[in-house]
């Protein structure tokens, strides 16, 4: 049996601006927006939580909630770097890491002998030496399942961890609600309200015919979790698949010709720059645009690709604004889809001439 651990910063980015400016301590703070409250939030401490602020909120609203919240501008080299610290933790323990992002990763320490072969004491130390070395907590999942160890480690945040053990996995799922399965959304988890299902209990009663019916391919991904199955390895490595950028106006856009000018002057020219490596590695197989409009609602059009151009970006921008009907827009992105890498596309001829 696997012994996966998830070790999730707390706040990781705000928690940062706090450690290096004790200022800040005891106070709702914020990182990301802009001063003129245009911008969106990153993240947020558990002060400002309290509030009803949290992540990915525009600034005016969350300032609007919590009117002495405290915004500060992200320092992302900063967070690169304690990241860099954090991982070089990891590899103390283990040499099989699946990083999800700066400030989470999975851990397999199935074959840790610390601790007698403790999960649950090896997170621990895990997590006091982040502490120690960098002044910041963090929370952890302990379970032998990888769904499984992600939702336990938010359930003692901050600075907590939780175990489930193989023999308590079929208990905890029984009673756990859809929503905190990964990828169950606001739009999926109000259709299975829909259909009377809100807990995994509820779907490990229900027919498997019927639900992945209803549901198609993510269906079947839900049963399983639902029935404790989820028999994906830690990723050692992370292939991209896609670069992007995008840019918040300081005012809504109306008029398509501005629009148009931003995505050839700034937008273009950064993405060339971002995507060459990866470009002349292994080329792009889709082009896109995102456009998100005045009251938040965002949309997106991509294009079969193996080349970008200024036409091409200018028809996907025509038909995504449509969308709108009208609506001002708040900010744009372009970004291109990649090929899969050479390895692996030769993997899967293989294994389809099998």
């Amino acid at each position: 049996m696997r012994k996966i651990i998830h070790v999730d910063m707390d706040a990781f980015f705000v928690s940062v601006e706090i450690r290096d400016n004790p200022n800040l301590i005891g106070k709702p703070v914020a990182v990301g927006g802009k001063s003129d409250r245009r911008g969106v939030l990153s993240t947020c401490n558990y002060i400002a939580r309290q509030y009803g602020v949290s992540s990915a909120m525009p600034t005016a609203m969350a300032m609007k909630k919590c009117p002495n919240l405290i915004v500060v501008p992200g320092r992302m080299a900063v967070y690169k770097e304690t990241s860099k610290v954090i991982r070089a933790i990891f590899e103390q323990y283990t040499n099989i890491i699946e990083p999800l992002s700066l400030d989470e990763a999975y851990l397999d320490l199935t074959e840790c002998p610390l601790h007698e072969g403790s999960a649950t004491l090896i997170a621990q130390e895990i997590r006091a030496e982040i502490f120690r070395q960098t002044g910041l907590t963090a929370s952890a999942g302990i379970a032998p399942l990888k769904f499984v160890a992600k939702i336990a480690s938010d359930l003692n945040k901050p600075n907590g961890q939780c175990t489930i053990s193989p023999i308590q996995v079929n208990e905890f799922l029984e009673t756990l609600s859809l929503r905190k399965i990964p990828g169950v959304g606001k739009v999926t988890s109000k259709k299975l309200g829909e259909l009377g299902f809100l807990t995994c209990g509820d779907v490990r009663a229900a027919n498997e015919l019927f639900f992945i019916e209803k549901f198609g391919k993510y269906g079947r991904v839900l049963w399983d979790r639902c029935h404790g199955i989820d028999d994906r390895e830690i990723q050692v490595s992370r292939e991209r698949k896609s670069v992007g950028v995008e840019r918040t106006f300081e005012q809504d856009i109306c008029h398509l010709s501005d629009m148009l000018l931003i995505i050839k002057e700034k937008l273009l020219p950064e993405l060339e720059s971002r995507a060459a490596k990866y470009l002349a590695s292994r080329g792009m197989n889709k082009v896109g645009v995102k456009v998100k409009f005045a009251d938040f609602q965002q949309t997106t059009r991509e294009q079969a690709a193996t080349s970008i151009s200024v036409e091409m970006l200018e028809q996907l921008l025509i038909e995504a604004i449509q969308r709108g009907n009208g609506k001002s827009v708040r900010l744009l992105g372009i970004h291109v889809s990649l090929c899969k890498e050479k390895s692996q596309r030769k993997q899967l001829d293989l294994d389809f001439s099998i």
